[in-house]
């Protein structure tokens, strides 16, 4: 009787190591849920998973799959519990093996403008075309394919001459150098298609050059013309960026970086004239991929044309020793702050127009609060950017009571200024253009 018992005690010590795990997993990531719920980071951006309870086993198999670590387990199902990292690449869906995940654009409470496209994504206006994250497409194999794809199907309605002889610049323009247009570039090229393809920033990548540093950027293979299959699996933002770079040299693809788009219009005869900071350009057709952040949001004063002025914080250790001003008060603003914080000699200023953060995480915002006590930064509440200067910046505040008003400046001593205060969204200019937008609200 006695081995019996040592006997089921072996068998079952197992079982309640795996339940003790399960309870301490399921802890924490409702722990993490919870504290979205509260910083108000719960609504996904772009295309995300839902999850059917009902059809939920619990196997764990899509949070695995997860490499930005939004989904988590909860009471046993699987939960969108970091909405706000997702990414829309969508490796959730395939991983789970009861088909219990639909991914949707959109919420109940939060709409998403995505333009309708054809089979061949051409948009409601005629030979203008929409491909990667623009149409809610976040996962980048499925950008590059769209972006392929589109410009095959320009090139096949100008061989089976369906297209009206126009006398243009070129047959495409892209706008738009992340992956989608990239692909769509290399495409062009190989069909021996006039093309131009530009990008208002200064370097490659899209949104992928906007994320975090080392974070994974891909999750499947790609094909893409004159290259081939791509096989890559998880890989890192900068393996990723440079593998572009190094796919743009071997191609000779000619991009025109620092190039904003401002508006596409249609001459008498029915081309288009993509208007840009560099110029006016007729074409046939036009594809947009310029993804969904748009143009940087800028401050509007004086001195923010000034080179030392940027919108994004590539590498901190650039700023080494310098006096730097953050603005913004975004999970992006406190990051950038904390970690140029962390370089020798850089003196780090966050300054933000209202009186408290509002949906940033809840480690950023205690990262932010010690580094503050500790006084390798300071941040800045209620205060605006004046003006910039070459070596100096000046903010400022003010406090209103009945009757009276006050205010107050400070000039900071200032090498750069990093404005993080996100993007317009170009939903308006598109509109503008005729391109129709339909609201998704948690659907496909």
């Amino acid at each position: 009787m006695t081995y019996g018992w040592i006997y089921a005690l072996v068998l079952m010590l197992p079982l309640l190591g795996y339940v003790v795990f399960r309870r301490k997993r399921d802890a924490a990531h409702a722990a993490t849920l919870g504290e979205a719920v509260e910083a108000g980071l719960n609504e996904p951006p772009s295309l995300h998973p839902v999850v059917n309870p009902a059809l939920c086993i619990g196997s764990g198999s899509c949070v695995k799959a997860c490499p930005e670590g939004a989904l988590g387990m909860v009471r046993g199902k699987a939960v969108l519990i970091n909405a706000s990292a997702c990414i829309g690449h969508g490796a959730c869906r395939p991983a789970c093996p009861f088909d219990a995940i639909d991914l949707v654009f959109g919420t109940e409470r939060r709409g998403m403008d995505i333009p309708p496209v054809s089979a061949t994504f051409e948009s409601s206006v005629p030979g203008i075309y929409i491909a990667g994250e623009l149409g809610g497409m976040g996962l980048i194999r499925k950008a590059a394919q769209q972006g392929r794809q589109a410009v095959d199907a320009m090139h096949a309605r100008m061989v089976d001459k369906q297209a009206t002889p126009l006398h243009t610049d070129y047959d495409v323009v892209v706008v738009g150098c992340g992956p989608a247009g990239i692909s769509a570039g290399l495409s062009a090229k190989s069909h021996g298609l006039r093309y131009r393809l530009v990008e208002q920033e200064d370097a490659l990548g899209g949104t992928v050059f906007h994320y975090p540093r080392n974070k994974i950027a891909m999750t499947a293979p790609v094909d893409l013309a004159l290259i081939g299959k791509v096989k890559f699996g998880e890989v890192q933002k900068e393996k990723l960026l440079a593998f572009w770079a190094d796919v743009v040299a071997k191609t000779n693809l000619e991009i025109h970086f620092s190039e904003r788009m401002n508006d596409v219009s249609r001459r008498d005869d029915g081309a288009l004239v993509v208007h840009t900071a560099q110029g006016n350009w007729s074409t046939r057709h036009a594809l947009l991929a310029i993804g969904r952040r748009g143009s940087p949001r800028k401050l509007g004063v004086p001195g923010e044309e000034t080179s030392k002025v940027v919108y994004r914080l590539v590498d901190a250790s650039q700023y080494q020793g310098q006096h730097v001003l953050v603005v913004g008060g975004g999970d992006s603003a406190l990051e950038a702050a904390i970690a140029l914080a962390q370089e020798q000699g850089t003196t780090v200023t966050l300054s933000y127009r209202s009186e408290a953060f509002s949906r940033v995480k809840g480690k950023n915002r205690e990262r932010l609060a010690d580094l503050a006590e500790r006084r390798r930064l300071r941040v800045l509440m209620s205060s605006t950017v004046a003006s910039i200067a070459e070596d100096s910046v000046t903010l400022s505040w003010g406090a209103s009571q009945p009757g009276q008003s006050t205010t107050a400046e400070e000039v900071l001593r200032n090498d750069a200024v990093i404005v993080c205060a996100g993007g317009q969204p170009p939903t308006a200019m598109l509109q503008a253009m005729g391109i129709r937008f339909e609201v998704k609200h948690g659907t496909a």
